[in-house]
């Protein structure tokens, strides 16, 4: 269920390692959480440099927003630590020059294989389920 939105400025090093970051995103989100690989979604929106900007000024960079089903502060805090590091192992680039945010919703507003989702912290009473 995760959605994982990354904007990418055209040209840029995330850009150009799509495929490792979506790698990396996938095993942070499943090593934190104990997720399977298959729910988590990746995607990429390429904007031209003048397309993200900050305090009125265009700027390049790469900027995420994730929707996942409500967790733990302890639990979000070490996915963002997770999927910031993992970002910054695809691209070889310093954490710092990344914005990052998760969104909880509850799992009820979430739809996947045709069923309303539960929430994360009854996964464990579904094993088998599917």
């Amino acid at each position: 269920m995760p959605l994982y939105q990354f904007t990418i400025t055209k040209g840029s090093r995330s850009s150009q390692r799509k495929n490792e970051i979506a790698k990396a995103i996938t095993k942070a989100h499943c090593d934190v959480t104990g997720a399977p690989a298959r729910y988590v979604n990746v995607f990429f929106t390429e904007v031209a440099e003048d397309d993200i900007y900050i305090a009125g000024e265009p700027v390049s960079g790469t900027r995420m927003v994730g929707i996942v089903r409500r967790r733990t502060e302890e639990q979000n805090r070490k996915l963002l630590m997770a999927l910031g590091e993992g970002w910054a192992s695809a691209t070889g680039e310093p954490l710092k020059d990344v914005v990052m945010a998760i969104v909880e919703i509850p799992g009820y507003q979430a739809l996947e294989d045709g069923v309303l989702l539960g929430e994360a912290e009854d996964d464990d009473k579904l094993v088998g389920a599917h």
